[in-house]
Parts: C-alpha cells; structure tokens; sequence
C-alpha cells in the first residue's frame, strides 16, 4: 500500500508548503516510465489449450514498492463461423503468473463470423526491480472453428506504465 502524503487536507492562499511536503508531492503517484509493444502477427486457435498472441513487452521497475499499470489491446480478434455458444478467451502473465481474465465475446448462433477488439487493464505489483515480461495468451472456449488474434494484421499493442508509490 502506498505511503499517504503529509500535505495539508486543505490550501488557502498565500500559504507556503514545507520541504518535505514538497518532497512528498513530487513523488506521489508519478508515471516514472512508459514502455510499449505491438505486434501484428496473425495468431489462430481451435483448441481450448492457451497459446501466446504474441504480444509481449518487458519493464525493469525502478522501485519495488512502484506499481505497473498495464494495458492490453486487441484490436483485430475474430471468432469464426461454425462454433455455436464460442468465443475467445483472454489472459494476462506476468512471466509465469496469471494476473487477468477476461472472457471477450461468444455468439448464441454459428452463422457468421464475428470481428471485434478485446483489451485488459490491470493493475499489478510486482514488488521487484528486475525485468519483468508482461504477455497475453488466448484460446477458444469452445474449441470449434477458430478463433484469431491480430487479423488482417490490425495490430495488438500492450502499453506498462510504471507509477511510483
């Protein structure tokens, strides 16, 4: 949990802050760095199993106590004519830990194909200073047809943002 700042709970004018007010103000809840990723390389599934999108970019955190805001977006996701109830399943990892779900859209009925964008948004803390890989994975819920990332090659792009505690 962040450290509460000491500034006053109020301001009135003419009045001067301390230094460690100051200090205090200055360090809260900054973004310190941006790091982002795309790509665009199509990625296709008819299986239940999880597979990477591809999509994948590294932040090294200045701070353990800092969080990383982390922005997922799928543009270009389809989900096939053929699979009745179907749709695509979305994950976020931190290296090898699940952080987010989210189960994007299905269809009541087979008949057509569906294109649609998909994006998570979390917030993580990963309480270290070492490089540390943010990635999605995917599959099809209901392992018929196929379901697809990056189609026609619209891009996916991931965006961790660093903010100080």
């Amino acid at each position: 949990m962040a450290t509460p700042t000491t500034l006053p709970a109020s301001f009135t004018a003419g009045q001067v802050l301390t230094a460690t007010q100051m200090n205090a103000l200055r360090g809260a809840f900054r973004i310190l760095q941006v790091v982002t990723a795309r790509t665009t390389t199509a990625v296709s599934s008819s299986t239940g199993t999880y597979a990477d999108t591809g999509l994948t970019a590294t932040i090294t955190p200045s701070s353990a106590s800092s969080k990383i805001l982390v922005y997922a977006h799928h543009a270009g996701s389809q989900k096939t004519a053929g699979n009745v109830n179907n749709c695509l399943n979305l994950k976020l990892f931190r290296g090898a830990t699940e952080l987010s779900f989210n189960n994007s859209i299905g269809a009541q009925s087979a008949a057509g194909d569906l294109l649609f964008t998909t994006s998570i948004l979390h917030m993580d803390s990963p309480a270290t200073t070492s490089a540390t890989t943010y990635k999605t994975t995917f599959a099809n819920f209901g392992s018929a047809a196929s379901v697809t990332v990056q189609i026609v090659q619209i891009p996916s792009t991931i965006l961790l943002m660093e903010v100080s505690a």
